[in-house]
């Protein structure tokens, strides 16, 4: 009996320090998170596309667009390499682009596969500098 009794607690010991020996020696970086993303209001009508803001800092982008124009048409962000696409959005629906953006200008604009009377003037948008990481916010997803 007095087996048993020693074999428990040298297997519990020895699985101890098996598992000590598990998560030595690495560290992790505590490495910056990304910006918080900067959400964007858009609307097309039937004479130009107009974004709010204008202006930005670098960093994750959300576009909320909506086509207040008579027909549905296509979205299109391009600028500083990169170029992104949704659509066609009918009439009264919105769409969503999500992007990280460089400094530089972009353009946003909309396009129809038919051909329009009149051309719907594009939006500049200006992206500035990089924003600050989001390391010390609380409470983000």
């Amino acid at each position: 009996m007095k087996s048993g009794w020693t074999r428990g607690p040298l297997l519990c010991v020895a699985g101890a320090v098996l598992l000590a020996g598990c998560g030595g020696g690495k560290k992790f970086a505590n490495e910056e998170r990304p910006a918080v993303p900067v959400q964007l209001t858009g609307v097309i009508t039937d004479s130009q596309v107009t974004i709010s803001p204008g202006r930005v800092g670098a960093g994750p982008v959300i576009l909320n667009i909506s086509n207040q124009a008579q027909g549905a048409h296509t979205i299109t962000l391009e600028g500083n390499g990169t170029t992104d696409t949704v659509g066609p959005v009918n009439p009264l629906d919105t769409a969503q682009l999500q992007q990280t953006l460089k400094p530089g200008t972009y353009t946003v604009k909309a396009g129809s596969r038919q051909a329009t009377s009149a051309e719907i003037k594009a939006f500049t948008l200006t992206v500035g500098q990089k924003r600050p990481s989001s390391s010390n916010e609380l409470l983000l997803p």
